[in-house]
Formats: structure tokens, sequence, C-alpha cells
């Protein structure tokens, strides 16, 4: 995590909080989902350009601010969602840029498992059919048909803290996004082929594939999009000490 904490400096320090700002945080938690049903429809570039200004006002470690990002739009976006969807075609042992985890146990695997049937659930998927889930998975490589998608970097010098900082700026960029009217999913999905997505955008050696957010408008008739994930009681997660 930073370890320093940052004030705009259009705000003081010392300023009394406002309780709008909690409210409005709440709503933007509570309304921000993980979108895998889009619109066609793109999204205005001062759009794009406001979300990427709010993310950017992200804290992290020494304020380094590892972040670097390719944003889509257009024939960019359907010539990368057609190669990487081909890509995805062909086995591969090349490994993510991050290593995958190791397993889900006990809690943190009813939690995916619930997510996922809650998504098989909604789409109409029956338990244990693996080829339908399958190619529900394949929708990824597709960006769930969004016209825009965020590709997040950090560089390799950086390690894991410069992957830290990137998941604090991807939060960011969701509640940003959600804030403007807009709908969006991370996906470390599109992490699979690191090697590719830097071949196919010209990136660096030295810059590490993150994961991938698409971005656009909500496709609210789209059956993917009718489930909700729940939230632990943060009680059960905290350990606070008195003394």
């Amino acid at each position: 995590m930073p370890h320093t904490i940052e004030h705009s400096p259009e705000a003081s320090p010392t300023d009394p909080p406002d309780p709008d700002d909690s409210a409005a945080l709440e709503r933007l938690l509570q309304r921000r989902f993980s979108c895998r049903g889009f619109l066609p429809q793109p999204v205005p570039p001062e759009v794009i350009e406001r979300v990427l200004a709010l993310a950017q006002r992200t804290a992290s470690w020494c304020n380094a601010q590892p972040w670097q990002l390719v944003v889509t739009r257009g024939e960019a976006t359907e010539r990368f969602r057609a190669a990487l969807f081909e890509e995805m075609q062909r086995p591969s042992d090349e490994p993510p840029d991050f290593a995958w985890p190791t397993a889900y146990r006990d809690a943190y695997q009813a939690r995916r498992r619930e997510c996922g049937f809650g998504l098989y659930d909604a789409v109409g998927i029956g338990r244990g059919d693996r080829a339908a889930s399958a190619q529900q998975a394949m929708q990824n490589f597709r960006l769930f048909g969004a016209p825009h998608v965020a590709i997040v970097t950090t560089p390799v010098d950086l390690g894991v803290y410069g992957a830290v900082d990137c998941g604090a700026y991807v939060q960011n960029f969701l509640l940003a996004a959600a804030s403007l009217g807009l709908a969006s999913i991370a996906q470390a999905a599109l992490a699979t082929r690191p090697g590719f997505i830097r071949r196919h955008f010209g990136l660096p050696d030295d810059r590490r594939i993150v994961c991938g957010i698409s971005f656009g408008y909500e496709d609210a008739a789209h059956p993917a999009n009718g489930f909700r994930t729940t939230r632990a009681d943060w009680r059960g997660e905290v350990m606070l000490l008195h003394r």
C-alpha cells in the first residue's frame, strides 16, 4: 500500500469533511459492477479524458505513478478484439507477467464459486456444462463487446509494488467511469498473452501487463448484467486493535 497520504491542492487537509462526499462514494461503490455486455456506442473523447484525469489522482508508493495505459477506440478496438480472439485460438505456454493464484481455498473458493455460478445462472448455463462455460469465458477476449479497452502496464523494475499501485489505479478508474455514467470491467484474462499484447501495441519489453479494463455503456438488456456479487461483512476481515 502507499506509505504517504496525498491531499488534493484544491482542499486543505484541515477542511471539515463534507458528509455528501461519503454518500457519493457509497453510491459509486454500490453502482459499480463488472459489466459483461456493452452497447457499441462509443464514449466521447472528453469523457474518456475526464476518467483518465480523475484516475491519475491515485496515490502510489513514493508517488511513482507506475501505471501507463493504452486506450483504444474505433478501429483500434476492433483490430485488437479480432487479433486477441484469434490469438486465443492457438495454444501457448507463455506465462503471464504476474503469476496466477496457485489455489483458491475456503472462503476464497466459496466466493469465486458464488461469482461464477451467479454469472452462469444469469446467462442460462447449467452447472457442469463445461463447453458453455468455456464459451462464456472466451467472451473476455471479445471484450464483451465494449467499444474501448484500456491496457494497464507497469515497469518491470518496480515489481509487485508497481502492480499494487496499478491495482489502486484500476479501482479509481472504475469509480471515475461509474461517476460519469459508464460501465466497465477489470479483466485479468487480458494479461494471459503479455507478449502478444506488447507486440500488438508496440510496447517495450520492460513494461509488464497488469490487466485490461473494457469500458463503454452498459447493455442493460444483456442477461450477463443481471446479477451482482456480494461482499463479506468487513468485521470478519479486519482486526481492530485497541491496545
